[in-house]
């Protein structure tokens, strides 16, 4: 199963919808079967455009003041046997992963935020922690295109790909790919300045 995940799309603003920063990001999440959004849409207008694209689980932002009743403040999904947990803010990033468990009604085995604006991922005491940075504003940059990721889920097997997904001519994409991939609670294969 194929996830696109984005998060901290602020939009809209300088520009109304992700089409305005050309085709590749609807070309991207059209190749999955779900959407994650993990906050900040900053409008319900986003959902909107991320539904005719394909369903989409969302976290409530801190920029989010419309209430809309698709997203929550914590959505815990189940998939290929795997429990995620999706919150806007993992904060304290850092901190031991009991207390990071503490922010879910249940443990996960993967967990997925954003806020920072900064793509992070890291495999710790089992648990992968996936923040793909803003696909609009890379690294707290102006409007531009920015980092996605790509979540792909089987029994005991996962790959996360987070990546930049593309260029908008004169402002370069400052996203750095991270890859990672685990079969039956190992690391196979990983690339970039992943955290382990």
């Amino acid at each position: 199963m194929r996830f696109g995940l984005i998060t901290d799309t602020h939009l809209p603003g300088k520009i109304i919808t992700l089409d305005e920063l050309g085709e590749l990001p609807r070309k991207f999440l059209s190749s999955v079967d779900y959407i994650l959004h993990a906050g900040d849409l900053t409008s319900p207008k986003v959902l909107d455009w991320c539904e005719q694209i394909a369903p989409v689980f969302c976290s409530t932002g801190n920029n989010d003041p419309i209430p809309d009743p698709r997203m929550k403040e914590v959505q815990i999904l189940n998939f290929e046997g795997w429990k995620i947990g999706m919150i806007h803010s993992l904060e304290g990033q850092f901190k031991p992963s009991e207390e990071l468990q503490n922010l879910f009604p249940e443990p996960v085995e993967i967990m997925i935020s954003g806020h920072t604006h900064q793509e992070r991922l890291e495999f710790r005491d089992g648990i992968v922690m996936i923040n793909t940075g803003s696909i609009t504003f890379p690294q707290h940059k102006e409007v531009r295109l920015g980092t996605v990721g790509l979540l792909e889920l089987f029994p005991n097997h996962l790959k996360i790909d987070i990546f930049p997904l593309g260029e908008t001519p004169g402002s370069p994409n400052p996203g750095v790919r991270l890859l990672l991939e685990i079969k039956d609670g190992k690391i196979i294969n990983q690339d970039g300045p992943v955290l382990t």
